[in-house]
Formats: structure tokens, sequence, C-alpha cells
């Protein structure tokens, strides 16, 4: 399998969207079921995945964000995440991509950053995580949706406990930049990016595309790691747009990516209500393309 780390800064490159769009429209409650059903309906989650690399994305995003123990246990199956981790790898390379990420989202534990036991606790469920997976299946691990500092942090340092390859991270921002949930800035969450070793510095936003190229400003400001940018879809429609949906059709999405690109990005995803027809849009717009100041 190529080695995503020799592509860093060079070719523009799209992830597959979350399945978890898809599983709902079936009747599934995706982050509740989505683990389990990778063992129990396999097939049922391979379908999306299958679209968005019939799409072109050439990073398959493994479906594993819930995969740390506690956020298991909530499902009683805190002790199947090498089964789940095994399932996943395997549909994966079924589908060939040219780039495996194994994603893992917020393990939902209490933190109390003042606390050497809770943080060390918090940092233990991304250690597990990361050792359910057999590495050498995989490009890099995804870090998403963490979005406090001292939570970053801990993840950071739990899949560098067990794993020295390409780790993505990702925070979810609005438009000025503000990391949801806790009002931290972005900058913040990007210094703790740099001083923890992550590889490749995201965010997750639905804000206009004029507002993301700003941000996008900020973080190379604050950051040198290659940058990744997951367009949030609000909602979806055939027609009629909506003023506070600026991504209600895949060709909004593909219009976003040029000024993306010229803005320094190499990363794109479409995330949310996103189907594969938004990863094709963006794969059909960065085709052959490199990095700004890379041609």
């Amino acid at each position: 399998m190529p080695d995503i780390q020799l592509r860093f800064n060079y070719d523009m490159l799209v992830l597959t969207a979350p399945v978890d769009a898809a599983l709902a429209q079936r009747g599934f409650d995706a982050p509740e079921e989505r683990e389990v059903l990778l063992v129990t309906e396999p097939e049922t989650v391979l379908e999306p995945l299958r679209l968005n690399m019939v799409a072109g994305a050439q990073c398959l995003v493994l479906p594993t964000a819930g995969i740390t123990r506690a956020r298991l246990a909530h499902v009683r199956a805190e002790d199947a995440a090498r089964n789940i981790a095994g399932v996943a790898v395997e549909l994966a390379r079924e589908l060939r991509p040219q780039h495996i990420l194994a994603e893992i989202g917020p393990c939902g534990l209490p933190l109390d950053a003042s606390n050497e036991l809770s943080r060390a606790t918090n940092a233990e469920q991304y250690t597990q995580a990361v050792s359910a997976f057999d590495t050498s299946q995989l490009d890099g691990f995804f870090l998403n949706g963490i979005n406090s500092g001292p939570a970053l942090q801990c993840a950071l340092e739990g899949v560098r406990a067990a794993f020295e390859g390409p780790v993505f991270a990702s925070v979810d921002v609005d438009e000025f930049g503000t990391v949801a949930g806790r009002g931290e800035s972005l900058e913040a969450l990007l210094a703790i990016m740099n001083e923890y070793d992550a590889s490749v510095a995201g965010i997750q936003t639905q804000a206009p595309v004029e507002h993301i190229v700003e941000l996008v400003g900020r973080m190379k400001a604050a950051s040198d790691l290659p940058i990744l940018v997951q367009i949030k879809v609000d909602t979806v429609h055939a027609r009629d747009p909506h003023d506070d949906s600026p991504y209600w059709c895949a060709d909004l999405a593909m219009q976003a990516a040029d000024p993306l690109r010229r803005a320094g990005v190499q990363f794109l995803r479409a995330t949310g209500a996103a189907t594969a027809a938004y990863t094709g849009a963006l794969v059909a717009a960065t085709m052959g393309q490199t990095v700004l100041g890379r041609e």
C-alpha cells in the first residue's frame, strides 16, 4: 500500500464521506449502531463505502469513530473492538483504496484536566483503540471531532503511545474559528496539534467557503502541517437552495474546492448529510491537482 506520508504537501486527496447519512436513510441510529453493524450487517456498511470509492476517493476513512472502549460500552460491545477493527479493515481492503485511515472520535469519558489519573484514563482509551487494529494495514489514524484542548492532548498522547505513523486531527469550528462546545480558539487547538505530534491539521465546518478560506489562512499562520478541510453539509436539496445551507447540492461543494486549493488545503472531505455524489464532486474538482505552490 502506498505511504500517504510521501504525498504530504503535494497531491490533492479526497476522503470518503461518513456512512452515517446513508445508514440513517435506512432507518439505523448510525452513531449508536455503526460499529455493531460492521460486524452484524457488514454489507449494509460496505455499500456507502463502495459508492464513495466508485466516486473516486483516494482515502477511505474506516467507519470506526466509536471504537474506544467507553463508547462501545454504550452498546454493550466494549470487548468487541478488535473484531470491529478487523472487519472494518477487511471491508476496506476489498475496495482497494489508495489509502486507509482509521477514524477515532471522542471517547466520551469525563475529563478533569487538572487530575493526572483522569488524563491518563482518557489517553488509555485511545491507546486501546489503536491497539485493536493491525496497524500494518493502515496509512494512519484520524482523530475527528475531539473539540477541547485537554481532550485533544489526551487523544494525541494516547495514539502516539502505540503508533508512530501519520495521525490526522480535526476539530469542529464555526465561521469565526471558535471551536464547537468549549469556545476555545482554533489557534489554541492547533498549538496542541503541533506540540503533540499530529501529522495533518484539520477543521470541520459548515461555514461558507469565503469564511473557510480565512480560517485556512489562520491555520497556515499557526502551523506548518498539511491541512484538511471537512465541509459539513447541513441539508441536501434537489433544488431551491436555502440561505442557511451553503452546500445544499454537490455542485456547490465542487465550486468550493478550487478556492480551498488556492488557499493551501490538501485534503478535502464532505460530511454531515453528504452523499457519495459530494465525494465525486470534490474528486472531479481536484483530480490531478497539487497543493498550491507545489506545481
